[in-house]
């Protein structure tokens, strides 16, 4: 277990207390703060470093020198949650021991959420900061409080339609109580903001709107008093600083600016956009910021840095995982290759969502939308009704929510569409409940002419995205997990994919359970290994990768002579597959019905690492075969009790 450096709670008091200037005392301060950054990704094995870097010298400015009792900071954009978080726990504002705790459950989620202390806001769905302010804003003017609002967003944020509409009626309603800054950092998930959708003239296009803007370095802590200290003179607009910074800002080799590849190519992608640095890459990184936090020390007068250490957290790597993206990828260019009327549109995600290797094979029949996913939807059917197939990528958390009426606009004109979202489910879950999408099956079952599937192995990926390219009838949602995952099972050789039907792959006597996907169908295997050694009960399991189609003719057959059924969703139980099998079952007519139960989400999902997230939801194995079990003994004892009394009095 290799140990990381931290930098203790006294020495951010101490570079607090320093005898020197604001700007030389944030500029330490950001400097130490980046460090935690690191140990807080490095420990919790994933994190953004490179936004979290680019916007921590804003960051430790305006919560060190312009940030008044009343006033409210908040980060629209989400992605530097790290950075924020140990700006917070330096300021004393947040407990030292959150430091230990990032993407853990009661610890710091992976995107601001207001059930952390000194967070405004939830953010990480991108577009909403300068609407939340407005709206603050409003709140406080009705309240009688004077407060100055500011917000952080991204680059990459702009092209969300809702930046640009939140700008006009900050205007005419004269919201002068915020100021916004922009991050600039030229660099978006996967690569260059001007290679995606090029922002154009930015002090232009905002000050057009009635927006006082400005431009200044947003790594330099001297630029950015002089800004402020500026701002303040502006009482009748709405103001926005264009910050100008380096992704990675701080430490060479993360700084894109040191990359050996220019802005103009643009096909490299930013290696710390997301994801934790290896220990090696980790150390070189903690060495360089500890050179330079010593070296503003030593120019001060002070005595070097004082670091302490913490340990990473070790996980167990996955033995043989079924890895559905890379499969995915495979699938996507056979399939490209058998139909050259095959396009793919991504919205910056394009490492994410396994097209790289489409990218690089098929560049003229690929689309980079960005992050603008209505637009990307929309673009799909007007290709798809001049004729082509369009493939729409992106996590499912958005596809299925932002562009929601444009997928059903595209539905309503009887084109084919297939939608991939990828990250779907519960898992991973440090990210948080803004990237958990445990909502897409019911946002999207009720559009008409579209199918939904979930496959729960690498093979049924490729024999699910085959029926979706043959099927020539409906427009199709392939929901994809993305996180390698161990299965304890394997579908029948000749099994084949047929449209709301699936395959049983467990015997058992006692009770039925349907689910599907890599996350909850092993879940229901395992637990059926429970319930047979602990409880001596039979569970027959069943995969159903159809999420909004069901043969009531193949549940007829699956469900007979069994008085239990129960469905296990990766999703939240309302819209959920299980109530979809609840609603079949009532319609078949039995003689006698099973007692139906679903297991899936109830509340927002909780943040923190996977399985310790399974079990606190009680989606693990062992919990979901007590459950099972309890299920099962209370209904035969409510039945033995029903059962009517024999008649014991004497006759004559």
């Amino acid at each position: 277990m290799s140990d990381l450096s931290l930098v203790p709670l006294n020495e951010f008091k101490r570079v607090q207390t320093m005898d020197c200037s604001a700007v030389d005392r944030s500029r330490l301060f950001a400097t130490l703060s980046r460090i935690n950054t690191l140990y807080m990704i490095a420990r919790a094995g994933s994190g953004h470093v490179g936004s979290s870097f680019s916007s921590l010298d804003i960051v430790s400015w305006i919560y060190m020198n312009e940030l008044r009792c009343d006033d409210i900071y908040y980060s629209s954009k989400g992605h530097d949650a790290p950075g924020l978080y140990a700006a917070l726990i330096g300021l004393g504002r947040l407990d030292f021991d959150l430091l230990h705790s990032l993407r853990r459950i009661d610890g710091l989620p992976g995107h601001p959420d207001v059930g952390t202390p000194c967070i405004e806001t939830n953010t990480g769905s991108l577009g909403m900061g300068i609407s939340k302010g407005k709206g603050m804003i409003f709140a406080r003017r009705r309240a009688g409080k004077e407060t100055h609002v500011y917000v952080m967003t991204g680059d990459g944020e702009l092209q969300e339609g809702q930046f640009w509409e939140s700008l006009a009626s900050a205007v005419n309603q004269n919201i002068n109580e915020i100021t916004v800054i922009v991050d600039h950092n030229k660099i978006q998930s996967d690569t260059w903001v001007s290679q995606v959708n090029d922002l154009g003239d930015l002090e232009k296009k905002i000050g057009s709107f009635g927006w006082h803007v400005v431009r200044c370095n947003g790594n330099d802590a001297a630029e950015l008093q002089k800004t402020f200290a500026a701002l303040k003179t502006v009482t009748d607009k709405p103001k926005l600083i264009i910050a100008d910074t380096i992704k990675g800002s701080g430490v060479s080799f993360m700084d894109y600016s040191s990359r050996e590849q220019d802005e103009g190519s643009g096909d490299a992608l930013y290696q710390y956009h997301s994801g934790a640095p290896d220990a090696e890459t980790c150390q070189r990184a903690v060495d360089e910021l500890v050179q330079s936090a010593n070296s503003q020390l030593s120019v001060l007068g002070e005595l070097p840095l004082r670091l302490e250490t913490g340990s990473r957290n070790q996980q167990r790597p996955a033995t043989d995982p079924q890895r559905l993206i890379a499969a995915y990828s495979d699938a996507l260019l056979a399939a490209a290759e058998a139909n050259p009327d095959l396009v793919v549109l991504d919205a910056d995600l394009v490492k994410d969502c396994g097209l790289l290797a489409f990218r690089d094979k098929f560049p003229d029949r690929f689309i980079e939308c960005g992050i603008a996913e209505q637009d990307m939807v929309s673009q799909a059917g007007g290709m798809a009704l001049q004729g082509l197939l369009p493939v729409v990528h992106s996590f499912a958390c958005f596809l299925s929510t932002r562009p929601n009426e444009h997928i059903y606009n595209n539905a309503t004109e009887g084109t084919r569409v297939i939608y991939v979202g990828s990250l779907a489910g519960l898992l991973p879950a440090g990210p948080g409940h803004s990237h958990q999408s445990v909502r897409d099956i019911s946002a999207l079952s009720a559009v008409p002419g579209l199918s939904m599937v979930e496959p729960c192995c690498e093979s049924e990926v490729a024999q699910l995205l085959a029926h979706c390219m043959n099927d020539r009838r409906d427009s199709y949602y392939l929901r994809l997990v993305s996180i390698p995952c161990e299965i304890p099972y394997r579908l029948p050789d000749d099994y084949r994919v047929e449209t709301g039907r699936g395959v049983a792959i467990t015997d058992g006597n006692d009770a039925v359970m349907f689910s599907y996907g890599p996350v909850m169908l092993p879940q229901a295997v395992r637990a059926a290994g429970f319930l047979q050694h602990e409880y001596g009960l039979g569970l027959k399991v069943a995969n159903l990768p159809w999420l909004n189609k069901l043969d009531p003719d193949w549940l007829r057959g699956i469900i007979e002579d069994y008085d239990f059924v129960f469905t296990l969703d990766n999703h939240y139980i309302r819209g959920g597959q299980g109530e979809m099998i609840a609603s079949t079952i009532a319609a078949l007519g039995l003689t006698q019905c099973p007692l139906v139960r679903h297991f899936g989400l109830t509340t927002v999902p909780l943040c923190g690492e996977n399985n310790e997230v399974l079990k606190a939801h009680h989606l693990d194995a062992a919990s979901l075969a007590g459950s099972v079990a309890q299920n099962i003994h209370e209904a035969r004892e409510a039945r033995i009790e029903q059962r009517p009394a024999v008649d014991m009095t004497l006759k004559s």
